[in-house]
């Protein structure tokens, strides 16, 4: 494992931009593996085309959070209580996102994760 490419591929790979936000519904079993797969090609894994496919997953994912928390807003019931311009690290993402159960990861998708781990860090008081 190249430590110094994992905040390379996790920032790709969850930089929020809903303009470009398509998908988001990959589990989060296949998000992790392909993760594991470029932090084993080392520097090679900015050459792969899978950055793209996971940087289009985490941006849809946190897109689709946002609409959520904007809708739930709206309703007065959030789920969870961000502060503005609250931003979670890739660390904290990963490690998320490795709690699931292995049987569980393969029918999360990212966007439950995301939505999930919002909840988890910024509960509403």
């Amino acid at each position: 494992m190249n430590s110094r490419l994992l905040p390379v591929v996790a920032a790709l790979a969850l930089t929020a931009a809903p303009a470009l936000a398509a998908g988001g519904d990959m589990s989060v079993a296949m998000f992790l593996s392909r993760v594991d797969a470029l932090k084993a090609k080392g520097p090679m894994a900015l050459l792969s085309p899978d950055l793209k496919v996971l940087k289009s997953e985490g941006e849809a994912a946190g897109a689709a959070y946002r609409a959520r928390l904007v809708a739930e807003r709206s309703a007065g019931k959030p789920s969870s209580c961000p502060p503005k311009g609250a931003t979670v690290s890739q660390d904290q993402v990963l490690s998320h996102l490795r709690t699931y159960p292995a049987g569980t990861r393969e029918r999360t998708s990212m966007k439950t994760a995301m939505a999930d781990l919002f909840i988890k860090t910024y509960p509403c008081r």
